[in-house]
């Protein structure tokens, strides 16, 4: 039996795009956990010009044919900001990405990550750092546990083979994220409640609602808290003004006031919590388009939705309170008025934590003390080139 050659090739034209976001429909077309996303984010994910990523970051799009079909692809991408950050934080000098990669099996698998690496090394970097799409702030890592039940808003799904195939390509894990699954229909557990009790009666501590009417103003305030709280992260990468701006413009028709909190104290704003319903319990049934009548369904229902559970993708205490009581404090408080108002205004039972960085200890243990469980795990793997 002849086998038919596989051919990687680079994205160049419109059908080449529209094949590289259109490959994954096919792939996991008969997945029952795979939400697919909306293929107008997806373009304005990879299109310079509409994602202000590329104002500090390069990218490659390559695709995988054999016999005259799309069966891989895959993206090879430098960030230039990444590369200003310090090497023990996991970027740095000479630190290339890959990322949205989808293969047909593990031959083709081999062949796309071999060519991103070619893209990266002919660009002088050294190391290569994925799966990351595009940043961290996107859909960093592979999934590696939990494939059995769908991933929540702006989180990836992938086969469970991939890991082996990126193993083979002589990656070794270098991060996981984790998330947690929280029940949050009956409470917190009791030790998180009496903290939260004691903070409230404090007058130096003030828990206020998002005021949505100053939206531009409040987005910048929480994306400046998380600069600053997550700047000695592994992997992080500041918001530039123009993401704060793009962030804030995507985020605004999904923001409830009830859902988005800032802690205070004595008047400062030194924590806050964002929540988003799940979209993807909405997603799921819309096949990637909200054409012809989907966006009507999703506008009708974001009038006020009714979700089984609520995702919480960021969160952060600034710098000089973390590793003291006050952060924990300020974090289970920030918790317990977003679970009151998730159950009671929202009908959500369950909240999805993260990611968190396993090595990020303290929040870990915010996760598990707040009565959370890990739920899934993505991996990010690296390589010297």
């Amino acid at each position: 039996m002849v086998m038919t050659e596989i051919i990687i090739r680079p994205v160049l034209t419109k059908a080449d795009m529209k094949a590289f976001v259109d490959l994954p429909y096919r792939l996991y077309a008969d997945n029952p956990h795979w939400v697919p996303p909306l293929k107008d984010e997806v373009y304005g994910l990879i299109t310079p010009g509409k994602n202000p990523w590329f104002e500090h970051g390069e990218a490659e799009f390559f695709l995988a044919e054999r016999g005259g079909q799309i069966v891989g692809r895959i993206s090879a991408h430098i960030d230039h900001l990444a590369l200003q950050q310090p090497a023990e934080q996991g970027m740095g000098l000479g630190c290339g990405n890959w990322g949205l990669f989808e293969a047909e099996n593990g031959d083709v698998a081999a062949l796309l990550i071999e060519r991103a690496e070619a893209a990266l090394r002919a660009k002088g970097m050294t190391r290569s750092l994925g799966p990351i799409s595009l940043a961290m702030w996107d859909e960093p890592g592979l999934l590696v546990e939990g494939f059995d039940e769908s991933p929540v808003v702006m989180m990836g799904y992938n086969h469970p083979a991939y890991a082996d195939w990126v193993l083979a390509a002589g990656y070794v894990g270098v991060q996981d994220l984790l998330t947690y699954d929280l029940p949050i229909d009956k409470g917190l557990p009791e030790l998180s409640s009496r903290i939260v009790a004691m903070g409230e009666r404090s007058d130096k501590i003030r828990i206020r609602r998002v005021d949505k009417s100053r939206f531009d103003e409040e987005a910048a305030l929480l994306l400046s808290i998380l600069n600053d709280a997550w700047s000695d992260n592994w992997g992080f990468v500041p918001f530039t003004d123009s993401e704060i701006a793009y962030a804030g413009k995507k985020l605004k028709p999904i923001v409830f006031e009830d859902l988005i909190r800032v802690a205070e104290v004595d008047g400062e704003p030194v924590a806050f919590m964002m929540t988003i319903p799940d979209l993807n319990e909405k997603l799921k049934d819309f096949g990637g388009s909200l054409w012809p009548f989907n966006w009507a369904k999703l506008l009708w229902w974001l009038r006020k939705p009714k979700v089984r559970t609520m995702r919480v993708p960021l969160m952060g205490v600034v710098k000089k309170l973390q590793s003291t009581r006050m952060a924990s404090q300020l974090a289970f408080m920030l918790v317990e008025y977003i679970r009151r108002d998730s159950v009671s205004k929202f009908g959500a039972v369950r909240g999805d934590f993260g990611w968190v960085l396993a090595s990020n200890g303290p929040m870990r243990s915010v996760g598990e003390a707040v009565g959370g469980t890990v739920n899934k795990v993505y991996r990010i793997y690296e390589k010297q080139l």
